[in-house]
């Protein structure tokens, strides 16, 4: 978008938001406060798809591959740091403690690790007696070192994605919830009518925050975005005293306490490819079927986290969640205009918690500006997609 071009918006553009994620949230409240009229729309509650069930790591780590991305997740982590202080969102810092059990992929992690340090990443291998003294309450016997990144940490995704909206609110911004937009239509005065469940609403431009909703995309903006969203499960617990202060990802699972207590344990490996499986999954649920399998599920995951937290064997489990991640072909983003529809724009993405505040600033800045983001320039809706392993 150039300067001048017939993108850049009025003084005050109306612009509704769709999704209501920890990334809809994000831009919402960018876009109010850089001056937009600004409407959410979330066709069931804020932050209860793709931000609840999510392990909520905020990390520019060796998985964020190429180079151009681990650049824009440094981005992510440092605008955390701004809004975290600009709206009083509690994020535990501290850092990230990372190993493998296979020696073949503890190596690979070194060479990793040296390529981090060479991208400005101040992490690096910390032996067995020092992980010692960073985490007391871990039992790291199954491994002589593991890989430290210091700037790493954690958020509850659906109070900090409460926080933004409400913040989005008192810059005037109205949230629509349990309201599902059925479609676009481009008007000749150059204005934009969704019809939603809750009536018409004319607008100047759309941004699609819709996660891992596929289909949405090719609905509301005429556009093809390949998704190969994949399933995790997520455990959270009752309050604990205080375990862990730092991530810890360990072999088969993922752990970090919230500063409120609470242990929050991802799922290392997805969902085994058998026939039972794929049906159950079919539909994309959120929560399991019934309360005796997702007990078994909670507990498989905490007998493993057993193992590496010790002290986690009496936790009482709260929530069994299945995540559903937002992961387009690539692994990569999806931001920006959409080509062929001059009011849409679509910001659709995994990581969303590492990148939402850098996300939400850099999105309001383009629609309300109408330049061009140059750290945007990789993900943009009309690449080609090319199929990756990532994630």
């Amino acid at each position: 978008m150039a300067a001048g071009s017939p993108w850049a918006l009025s003084a005050a553009p109306h612009v509704a938001v769709i999704g209501g994620g920890i990334v809809g949230c994000s831009i919402a409240y960018h876009l109010a406060k850089s001056g937009a009229r600004v409407t959410l729309i979330e066709q069931h509650a804020l932050a209860t798809g793709a931000s609840h069930g999510t392990f909520a790591w905020i990390n520019a780590t060796w998985a964020k591959q190429p180079r151009h991305y681990h650049q824009f997740s440094q981005a992510g982590v440092k605008a955390w740091r701004r809004l975290e202080h600009e709206l009083t969102i509690p994020v535990k810092w501290g850092g990230s403690l990372e190993w493998f059990a296979s020696a073949t992929r503890q190596q690979q992690l070194l060479s990793d690790i040296k390529e981090q340090i060479a991208w400005g990443e101040p992490a690096r291998m910390v032996a067995k007696e020092r992980l010692e003294q960073l985490e007391p309450n871990v039992d790291f016997s199954g491994t002589s070192d593991a890989a430290f990144s210091p700037n790493d940490g954690a958020v509850n995704p659906v109070l900090a994605a409460t926080i933004m909206a409400r913040a989005a609110a008192g810059l005037g911004a109205v949230i629509k919830e349990q309201c599902r937009v059925e479609s676009a239509t481009e008007l000749p005065s150059g204005q934009v009518m969704l019809h939603t469940s809750a009536g018409m609403l004319a607008i100047d431009r759309y941004v699609l925050a819709t996660g891992a909703s596929e289909g949405m995309a090719q609905q509301l903006a005429d556009i093809a975005l390949p998704q190969r969203s994949t399933p995790g499960v997520i455990v959270i617990t009752a309050p604990q005293p205080p375990l862990l202060n730092r991530i810890v990802v360990a072999p088969g699972v993922h752990i970090h306490q919230r500063q409120d207590g609470r242990i929050v344990l991802g799922e290392q490996d997805g969902a085994p490819a058998t026939t039972v499986h794929v049906a159950r999954l079919k539909g994309r649920p959120r929560q399991f079927p019934n309360t005796a399998l997702a007990t078994a599920h909670a507990q498989r995951m905490l007998t493993i986290a057993g193992t590496v937290v010790p002290g986690l064997g009496s936790a009482v489990v709260e929530e069994v969640i299945i995540g559903w991640r937002p992961l387009p072909l690539d692994g990569l983003p999806v931001i920006g205009s959409v080509p062929r529809k001059r009011a849409a724009y679509v910001a659709i993405m995994h990581s969303g918690v590492s990148l939402a505040p850098h996300v939400g600033d850099v999105v309001a800045r383009e629609i309300m500006t109408g330049q061009s983001v140059p750290a945007l320039k990789d993900y943009r809706p009309e690449r080609h997609f090319m199929s990756t392993g990532q994630y």
